[in-house]
């Protein structure tokens, strides 16, 4: 599996979400609305996630392993380094 394309959008409202990140697998799978979130240890990624009940978040698609969270993390924050 390779990331193809990573488009980010970055806000700039206060608040600890920086941007939106959509990856291209393969060219041919998209996974939309990954945030970059600024946490108190620096940027770190999520992934897109539904409310579950009163208090809880479930992933709606996550990595399997730690090989493609790295690879992820890696070229989210890259592309959001590099975005205007």
């Amino acid at each position: 599996m390779e990331i193809t394309k990573v488009d980010i959008r970055k806000y700039d409202d206060g608040s600890k979400m920086k941007a939106l990140a959509s990856v291209v697998l393969d060219n041919c799978f998209i996974v939309k609305d990954i945030r970059v979130i600024d946490g108190d240890k620096g940027l770190f990624v999520a992934m897109p996630s539904r409310k579950v009940g009163e208090d809880g978040y479930r992933d709606v698609a996550h990595p399997l392993n730690q090989e493609t969270r790295k690879m992820f993390d890696e070229a989210i924050l890259d592309a959001y380094q590099k975005a205007e």
